[in-house]
């Protein structure tokens, strides 16, 4: 491919193979998509593209991509708001055939990937915005890095969290992050531990891992951002652990090869797509 599909604050510019995504900077165009500026999703990243039709003569182009693939999207957990959803791409009516194509263009592109389901690592990079955020109760930083830190405000923070003190954390010690966003009622980002201390249920005001959200605090443009980054970071420093490698599922593999199957025969995998991974299936047995 290579084209440029212009729609409405974004455009999509198709490599051989990924998408990259810019967005317009200007008032009218979510502050999100302001934040993130630029994204390339490798076609590996995708699960599906759809065409629907949109609001006051408009439709939409949207990528769906694969659990697991995108650390902004695993962060916000469906949280987002169909306006701020980075993978929809809306274009003028008049535009629906020049949409179809691409649409049709791009499901043939990602067709050999649609049989491998969740992701097992970040295919998208995460964002490089805000390393830093205010919420209600506390500033939250992280150093892109290694070490997540957060310091009380005296005006919002809880006794508990006083007593505990500023605190700090090592990636290495963290198995994930809660966002829950500002744009709901009681809005947090938690971290979460791998040392069993998250397992008693503490509200995030009184929890020294939590910071707290509030009108104007911890916007979604900022705290989301934040919190794919330092998703992205646990994962990273997870998959620098060793593990122990557990024996595959003959059947599971089996499933795919056949998904693989069909694919091959309706035509949306090539010869040489559907030799290719089938002989990279068959040989995680």
């Amino acid at each position: 491919m290579g084209d440029v599909l212009a729609g409405i604050h974004a455009t999509w510019e198709f490599e051989n193979d990924a998408v990259v995504i810019r967005f317009e900077r200007g008032i009218r165009t979510p502050k999100l998509w302001n934040a993130l500026r630029e994204r390339r999703v490798p076609h590996e990243a995708l699960a599906a593209v759809s065409l629907a039709p949109g609001k006051r003569g408009t439709v939409v182009l949207r990528a769906e991509p694969r659990p697991g693939a995108d650390p902004l999207m695993e962060a916000a957990a469906g949280q987002l708001k169909e306006g701020c959803d980075p993978y929809r791409l809306v274009l003028p009516a008049e535009r629906e055939t020049l949409a179809e194509y691409y649409r049709d263009e791009l499901r043939a592109a990602i067709a050999p990937y649609r049989a491998l389901g969740p992701a097992d690592r970040f295919l998208v990079a995460a964002p490089e915005g805000p390393q830093s955020f205010k919420a209600y109760d506390g500033k939250a930083s992280f150093d892109g890095k290694d070490e997540i830190a957060f310091r009380w405000f005296w005006t919002g923070a809880s006794s508990e969290k006083w007593k505990a003190g500023d605190q700090s954390f090592r990636v290495r010690e963290l198995s994930g992050v809660e966002w829950r966003s500002p744009e709901v009622l009681d809005g947090y980002l938690r971290l979460v531990r791998r040392d069993g201390h998250d397992m008693r249920p503490v509200q995030p005001d009184h929890d020294p891992a939590s910071v707290v959200f509030g009108l104007g605090y911890g916007p979604v443009h900022e705290s989301l951002p934040f919190a794919a980054a330092v998703l992205a970071a646990i994962r990273g420093a997870s998959d620098r652990v060793p593990v122990t490698t557990l024996p595959r599922d003959p059947a599971g593999v089996a499933e795919r090869i056949r998904h693989l199957g069909e694919l091959h025969r309706a035509g949306l995998v090539t010869d040489e797509e559907f030799t290719a991974k089938k002989a990279e299936l068959l040989a995680e047995l």
